[in-house]
This record gives C-alpha cells, structure tokens and sequence, in this order.
C-alpha cells in the first residue's frame, strides 16, 4: 500500500451497533499514532457479497467478520486457514495487495491466551474439559482445546442434536453430555466454561449445578456483561481460578489489527478501559 493511502479496516454484520471493536481498534490506533481507521459497517445478506468485494478497492485492508456472515464469508474468501475451516466460519479478513481475500478464525486464539493471561498455571493437557453451550463460540473453544492438548472434552448443551453433530464433526474427544446432567461433568475436570447466553444481561440465569467446581479448576464465561456472571461468582466462591469473558475479546482482535496497520497491540488495562467505558 501507498505511504500517502490510509488503510481502513472495520467489522461488517447486522446488527453491529452493539460491537466494542471500533472502540478497541480506536484506541490502538490512536495509542500507536497510525493514520487508519476503523468502521462499523450494517451490511445485510443480501448486499454482502457485493459489499466485500467492493472493499479492498475502497482502501481496506481487512476486515472483521460477525453475525449472520460469519460461516457465508468462506465461501467468498480466496484462501482460508485450517483452523477457520475447522471450525466452520471466519470473523476476521485479510484483504491481499491483488484484492485476495484471506480468511482466518482467530476466537481459538482470544480464547486459549485469554486463559494463559489469566491463569498462568492453567495446564489444559492435565485434565478434561467441560463445556456448556454448543454454538458457533463453542466451535472455536473446541478447537483451541484440542490444539492445546486437552484429552477429553465433555460437552453439553439444551439441544442435545447440536452437541451431537459437534462430536462427529470433532472427533472421539469429544464426549456429549445430557443436558439434564451436565452438572456432573465438572466433577474432575481442569478447564470449565460457560459457552451459552445464559447469565447474559437480558437474558436467563446460568441454573445448571454447579456443586463440582473445586479449587485450582481453570473457568471462564465467554459472557462479559456482566463481567462477573452467576456462573464465574460461583466458580469463584468455590476457589477456582476465574477468568472473564472479555479477554476473550482482547486477544482475537490482536491478530487482525497486527495484520492490518502493521503494529502488534497490547492488551492491558488500558485496552479494557476502552471498551468497558462505552
């Protein structure tokens, strides 16, 4: 690119009115003194491929990817990395100097150095892992795991189906739970998250038993409003090593930003603050 061009990236989806990115990659931006710029972008289904398309000629280098693109985006892309086509979506796009588009899945990412950061003793290869939820974030957890090492993940979720065709798609470590049980399978695991909605502000409470959470259990929630759910406050009064949903969010976002504008950013409070303070 140009030295007089300013790159522009931005997350496309609908809605994106909720989306904590562009204050995230603003303040990166701005705290590394880069002339670019980050954009929300309400694209529906049906202007999406034009719109893609359209991008890298306009002065983009990338993109990140949310609902409802997120598993359509690969088949526009040119190249897709394994893991996004594990996992079976992408939310993160790199635009090539010859319009290509790359497409990658970094949330595996966000998620295992989430966990590293916040529980630098976590050892996931020690010991199962129990997961609640079997949505599309539960797809990149289960990925990140089994590259982790992790030698059985137990899996459960309301819609047993679901967790079924994830034990097919991801092979024999995954084990599935019924859902009316699923309390029972935290009792000897090392990594335990909450993969659902449930606890979210607006939304149901987390209500599965949660009686097995020991000391030096490893749990997240992959929800961060509020930043300390049910389910991490009772991890917590258990003695569990707690780690909160939104460096989850952090750390995927690293990646992409790196590969737009050039600069690796941190994530630190500062980082946190941004986001915390829309």
């Amino acid at each position: 690119m140009s030295q007089n061009k300013i790159p522009l990236a931005g997350v496309i989806g609908s809605p994106v009115g909720h989306s904590k990115s562009p204050a995230l990659h603003g303040h990166w931006l701005k705290t590394h003194g880069i002339r670019g710029h980050y954009i929300p972008m309400e694209v529906g289904r049906d202007a999406f491929k034009q719109v893609i398309r359209a991008l890298p000629r306009m002065g983009f280098v990338g993109l990140n990817v949310t609902i409802p693109h997120k598993e359509k985006v690969l088949e526009l892309a040119d190249m897709v990395t394994d893991r996004a086509a594990l996992i079976g979506s992408a939310n993160t796009l790199v635009f090539q100097d010859d319009g290509k588009i790359h497409a990658d899945n970094t949330d595996g990412y966000g998620f295992t150095e989430n966990l590293r950061r916040g529980a630098p003793d976590w050892q996931p290869q020690t010991g199962p892992a129990a997961i609640f939820g079997a949505g599309g974030a539960a797809r990149a957890v289960i990925a990140s795991l089994i590259e982790a090492g992790a030698p059985e993940i137990r899996l459960s979720n309301r819609t047993q189906a679901r967790a079924e065709a994830m034990r097919v798609e991801f092979g024999a470590k995954v084990c599935v739970v019924d859902w009316i049980a699923a309390g029972n399978m935290i009792d000897d695991a090392v990594t335990v998250v909450n993969a659902t909605s449930l606890g979210m502000q607006g939304m149901p409470d987390f209500r599965a038993p949660l009686d097995g959470l020991k000391p030096g259990m490893v749990v997240t929630d992959l929800v961060y409003t509020p930043l300390e759910t049910g389910f991490l406050k009772a991890a917590r009064d258990a003695g569990c090593q707690v780690v909160d949903g939104l460096g989850m969010l952090l750390h995927q976002a690293v990646p992409g930003f790196e590969r737009w504008f050039g600069v690796r950013p941190e994530v630190d409070e500062a980082a946190r603050g941004a986001i915390l303070r829309i």
